[in-house]
């Protein structure tokens, strides 16, 4: 294979100088040995979103991806906004019975269910308290495509007891560092009672039916959970730049970013003119991260390996 011929020469120490079309197929080698695709046994780590044959479980596999019921929980902690799906009632005297959808804000409690602070005049308010059944659509931050993660929720909406308003105000308040939507005395905290379906499609392949029980169980990773807004902003100044180095070693990339992250690796929002994708970079096998600083680690090994296969070739 072309490839060994290329190793064997670099190990054997040949003078024979490499031609320009071996010297472009070493570096791919280069670049797909960082992103996982030619070294064997272990994690494809930088792939683009697409589709692959196998079903969920191959594909969380074969990318280093948290498990779906884990992978939601961690989305639902790192999304602010959704989309809220209600019913039309007929108190507007219009539509009736067709889908409202209307952007809100969110906080998940510690069962992943979703807690809104909600004004009493708003369309989708009085439509929850004529029917409480709706649906959430959650997306990766940064969104930008449809090979992007998100999931829909399904459930019935009510409002809290008087006894927990004052509960939610700051639970929502530590979650997004600022009062919900910076007036309380009009707004009224709701949460999202049951959960009777999660949807997900994680890119990769992962399309899955969530077993509600098993998100509710599931604990999100701490690095999803602690900070991790300010973590991304804090991990793009360092690795925005090396990050867009490396991925534009076989195809010119104008910009690259942290989207999420989680304790097995990252998603990464590359920009080639006016096109979008999504690639995921895989933290080594055996060394999930927690914390902020445990990420920074993680990722400057994966950029000193990159520079370092690079010299070589």
């Amino acid at each position: 294979m072309q490839k060994g011929r290329l190793q064997k020469k670099r190990l054997t120490g040949s003078s024979e100088e490499p031609t320009k079309e071996e010297k472009t197929r070493e570096n791919s080698v280069v670049v797909n040995t960082f992103m996982g695709g030619a070294s064997s046994g272990g994690s494809r780590t930088g792939l683009f979103r697409t589709p692959i044959s196998g079903g969920v479980q191959s594909a969380t596999s074969a990318h280093g991806l948290p498990r779906p019921a884990l992978a939601v929980r961690n989305l639902m902690e790192q999304a602010r906004f959704a989309h809220l799906c209600t019913v039309m009632s007929r108190m507007h005297h219009r539509r009736k019975g067709y889908p409202f959808g209307s952007l809100v804000d969110f906080a998940p409690d510690s069962m992943g269910h979703p807690i809104f602070s909600l004004s009493p005049l708003a369309i989708h308010t009085r439509n929850l308290l004529a029917d409480p059944r709706c649906s959430l659509v959650v997306q990766i931050p940064g969104w930008s495509g449809l090979s992007n993660a998100r999931v829909t929720i399904f459930g019935d909406v009510y409002p809290l007891p008087d006894d927990q308003q004052e509960w939610a105000h700051a639970y929502y308040t530590a979650k997004h560092q600022q009062g919900a939507s910076q007036q309380w005395g009009n707004f009224y905290y709701y949460r999202m009672e049951l959960i009777s379906d999660v949807y997900f499609i994680g890119g990769f392949g992962t399309v899955a039916w969530v077993d509600v029980h098993e998100y509710e169980n599931v604990q999100p990773d701490k690095i999803a959970v602690n900070g991790a807004e300010q973590n991304l902003k804090e991990l793009n100044a360092m690795f925005s730049k090396p990050l867009r180095e490396l991925l534009s070693t076989e195809i010119e990339v104008d910009d690259a970013a942290l989207i999420s992250i989680d304790s097995k690796g990252t998603d990464i929002r590359v920009r080639q003119g006016a096109q979008f994708n999504v690639q995921r970079i895989s933290f080594e096998s055996g060394h999930e991260v927690e914390t902020l600083d445990e990420a920074k680690v993680a990722l400057q090994k994966i950029v000193d390996k990159f520079r370092k296969l690079s010299k070589r070739t």
